[in-house]
């Protein structure tokens, strides 16, 4: 990992977590190329997934808060992908958050925030990526949010 981006991770309070095992017929990863695919990750702290709802029973900050979380996954995700060298990511490209909320909750983009903030502020302007903010009716395990990201890496 460069000594830049694990100094912002410690700035950030942040250690990277152990990685949970996928929850179906899938992988964690994949590689093409220079591209890096992460698959969805769900706000999971120490074996616990933050449930919820977005428009009933979780707040905006509760749910930039489970954003946050899927980011941290992805960050982990990308280093065990990269040997450990996170100093290998040349940008994220592209983050699709997708949030559990009801038919009138409208703030999916101020929740998915949550999870863009912190990728940029641990890879600084490579970490200025597109992105997808999506409402869903319901996400695995009860989760308030899931959010996936494409790197290029060299």
């Amino acid at each position: 990992m460069s000594a830049e981006i694990q100094n912002r991770l410690t700035a950030l309070g942040i250690t990277l977590p152990q990685l949970a095992a996928p929850l179906a017929n899938y992988v964690p990863f994949t590689i093409s190329g220079n591209t890096l695919y992460i698959s969805g990750q769900l706000p999971s702290k120490d074996g616990q997934v933050m449930k919820g709802l977005l428009g009933d029973n979780t707040s905006v900050e509760q749910g930039q808060e489970a954003a946050r979380l899927c980011a941290i996954n992805i960050i982990a995700q990308a280093s065990a992908a990269l040997g450990g060298d996170l100093g290998r990511v040349v940008r994220c490209l592209r983050l699709g958050g997708f949030v559990a909320s009801t038919q009138s909750f409208f703030d999916q983009p101020k929740v998915i925030n949550g999870a863009s903030d912190l990728i940029v502020a641990v890879f600084a302007d490579a970490g200025k990526h597109a992105r997808a903010a999506v409402g869903v009716s319901a996400l695995p395990l009860g989760a308030a949010v899931e959010v996936d990201a494409i790197f290029e890496i060299k």
